[in-house]
């Protein structure tokens, strides 16, 4: 809604923040689409972060990034496994 200005101005950082809220109150989508802002910017420590906690919410598309960055050697070893563990648990 604030990345694009549908029905409001735009605004980078109201999106960031209400993002932000989401991810706190345990939104796997919106704790995705932080992962996908902090790995566009270049902080993909944080970004594999965001997607091993929103795939252990059940978040389909970040165990996609989380396996994508393993090939690349972005993930661990050990966060995938953790992870595709806590996403077929949920």
């Amino acid at each position: 809604m604030y990345r694009k200005g549908q029905g409001v101005e735009k605004d980078l950082g109201k999106e960031a923040y209400h993002l932000e809220e989401a991810a706190i109150r345990g939104h796997p989508t919106a704790r995705h689409s932080l992962g996908c802002s902090d790995g566009g910017n270049g902080r993909f420590d944080r970004a594999v972060k965001h997607w091993i906690i929103a795939a252990k919410l059940g978040d389909d598309d970040s165990i996609e990034r989380l396996k994508d960055g393993f090939k690349f050697g972005y993930v661990r070893k050990e966060d995938f496994a953790t992870a595709l563990r806590g996403h077929k648990a949920a």
